[in-house]
């Protein structure tokens, strides 16, 4: 099956989008087992501005997915293909920063692993998408 390149990036983008919700989720299951999942240097406050960056970076996602649904304009090909770069080089950060937490959580070291990796292809696939007309 032939699928088009813009069917290819949704595609990749939703297991990004997913994976980075689970990334979240995943992070919370100690406190089924009555384990703190608490920042201490915090004090058991979430700073505002936390959220709205997890926002915006889910909300980015959501809007790609749309956005490459019903845009193939040149400039959206290349201000998509700057946004894919930016979640590959924040994944690859976040796998960096994670394997400096003691102690490192695997679980969520390989789970991060596979976004970055799906970040890769998802760049690969954009810059072709970006040079295809």
């Amino acid at each position: 099956m032939n699928l088009t390149i813009q069917v290819q990036i949704i595609a990749l983008w939703a297991v990004l989008l997913f994976g980075t919700i689970f990334h979240t989720q995943l992070a919370l299951m100690p406190l089924l087992y009555g384990e703190s999942v608490a920042i201490p240097r915090y004090q058991g406050k979430t700073p505002v501005s936390h959220l709205w960056w997890m926002l915006g970076f889910f909300v980015l996602p959501m809007i790609a997915i749309v956005a490459t649904a019903l845009n193939a304009s040149p400039l959206y090909r290349t201000i998509h293909f700057g946004l894919t770069v930016f979640y590959t080089v924040m994944n690859f950060l976040h796998v960096a920063l994670d394997l400096r937490v003691k102690p490192v959580e695997w679980y969520q070291i390989a789970l991060v692993t596979i976004l970055f990796i799906n970040g890769i292809v998802l760049n690969v696939i954009a810059f072709q998408w970006m040079q295809y007309y």
